[in-house]
């Protein structure tokens, strides 16, 4: 029998984010309000690994069905796939829902069992690329493992173009041009934008279950998990993999930490190598992001690296998260590097998930 501390767990987990996804996610904000308070709903998660159960699971194997049966009337309220949309504070809204789970009950309990939340956000490159710039002005070449690629978009972050607009009103930076990606982000406090892209020698992805962009159906899983809400991400998103199936990134399938050393000692004679994550290690126990971390410190002690995470600290435990942030939910960004067998470590900055915009510290 289930305990019912779960059911209360999902419920609580469902109610958050109705509050955090109100500004820029009105459709799965009012969601996460209906699911919470109906328990036959938000049960549909305990089908999922303890760790997968988070809103977005359940809300992304909903959304990959309704992308494959666009004609279905609950698509009426998701931007991405109406022009006009419907109003999410249509009284509708939750019956429809609830008549498309009664339609596709075994369907989304076979994806919340099996899939796992990998949303391949390429605005994640615009928190990446300033780190990478210094980086990359003090070493030269760098190449790039990005742990938990997913599709690996982010690995092309070299053939996107960017945009920083400072909220102070002076002038925009722009770097790269010509790509069909152009991302864009608002920024605070000195961000260290490079002049040029930095030279990545050498790329290569980890990941448990990697997604092949050159395969439709699992491209859509990627689209499923972004939220419906913001089509300009399905835009780019869209974009992005169409310039990944030119020359799709490399992507080992594997456990994060057993496949990481390997890699880098792989592509380490191209250039200086640089982790990255985002939004993985709070998927992962205790003991596993203790395991991962350990790895860094010894590969770091061998050889020269750098690491840059975006996570919520508050779900990342054990990571070197300064004092005083240590409890925050928001994405922050953390820059950890070795020099000759000594770590530094410096916290530069607080971001949106999706790379909208960055505080830099």
């Amino acid at each position: 029998m289930d305990d019912p501390s779960d059911e209360l767990e999902l419920e609580r987990r469902f109610a958050e984010s109705a509050v955090t996804s109100l500004p820029r996610a009105p459709l799965y904000a009012a969601l996460s309000a209906g699911i919470a308070a109906d328990p036959g709903l938000h049960r549909l998660l305990l089908d999922a690994p303890p760790t997968q159960r988070l809103p977005v699971l359940l809300f992304a194997s909903i959304h990959s069905l309704l992308i494959a049966e666009p004609t279905h009337p609950l698509a009426d309220w998701y931007p991405n796939l109406r022009s006009v949309p419907r109003l999410p504070d249509d009284d509708e809204l939750m019956p429809t829902l609830s008549a498309f789970v009664r339609d596709h009950l075994d369907e989304i309990k076979q994806l919340v069992s099996t899939r796992s939340t990998q949303t391949n956000e390429v605005g994640r490159s615009l928190l990446f690329l300033p780190p990478l710039g210094m980086i990359a002005q003090e070493v030269g070449a760098v190449t790039m493992i990005d742990v938990g690629a997913s599709g690996g978009l982010n690995l092309l972050l070299d053939q996107f173009a960017y945009r920083y607009e400072p909220d102070d009103g002076s002038p925009a930076s722009t770097v790269g041009a010509d790509s069909t990606v152009t991302l864009t982000a608002s920024t605070r406090g000195a961000v260290p934008i490079p002049a040029v892209l930095p030279t990545i020698a050498g790329r290569l992805g980890i990941d448990a279950s990697p997604i092949d962009v050159t395969n439709d159906r699992q491209a859509r899983w990627l689209e499923a998990c972004v939220w419906p809400d913001q089509p300009e991400r399905f835009r780019r998103l869209r974009a992005a993999i169409e310039l990944a199936r030119i020359d799709p990134p490399r992507i080992v399938k594997g456990d994060l930490v057993a496949e990481m050393s390997e890699a880098i000692e792989r592509i380490r004679p191209l250039g200086h190598p640089v982790v990255t994550n985002s939004w993985v290690l709070n998927y992962l126990h205790d003991r596993e992001r203790d395991t991962f971390l350990d790895e860094l410190e010894h590969i770091g002690a061998a050889g020269d690296l750098s690491w840059i995470a975006a996570e919520a600290p508050a779900l990342t435990a054990g990571l070197p998260w300064p004092h005083e942030i240590a409890e925050n939910w928001q994405t922050q960004l953390l820059l950890t590097t070795w020099r000759d067998g000594i770590r530094t470590v410096r916290h530069l900055a607080h971001c949106h998930p999706h790379g909208f915009w960055m505080h830099w510290q």
